[in-house]
């Protein structure tokens, strides 16, 4: 997130751990019109895909300040539409968010207990 971080065009980074220990990485991808923006986790496993890496086991975000915030690069929670993507994508994986104690593992269906269905 360091090396690509710009101010409201690369503001979050994912990493997702593939099932034969490979990373696979993306970044968010603003946009001057807003709902053109893409999520970091969904070009990470848009890149899984392409890979062909196979099972994704684990994500994480990071989300770098904004230029006026104080703090540090800190682990977010995926977005409503990024637990989406990974109830299609990612089911069993394990999803590190932010907890009241430190970071925790969460499964996919606990984020999303109700997922939509086609």
């Amino acid at each position: 997130m360091r090396a690509h971080y710009r101010p409201f065009w690369h503001t979050v980074a994912a990493a997702l751990r593939m099932a034969d220990g490979r990373i696979v990485t993306g970044v968010h991808l603003g946009a001057t019109v807003g709902r053109m923006a893409i999520c970091a986790e969904a070009v990470a496993v848009g890149r899984a895909v392409l890979e062909g890496g196979g099972r994704i086991t684990r994500a994480v975000a990071v989300r770098h300040p904004k230029p006026d915030e104080s703090g540090e690069i800190a682990v977010v929670s995926p977005c409503g539409g990024c637990r989406e993507l990974f109830a299609d994508h990612a089911p069993d994986a394990g999803i590190i968010v932010p907890g009241p104690d430190g970071l925790v593992v969460w499964s996919v269906q606990a984020l999303l207990p109700l997922p939509y269905q086609r």
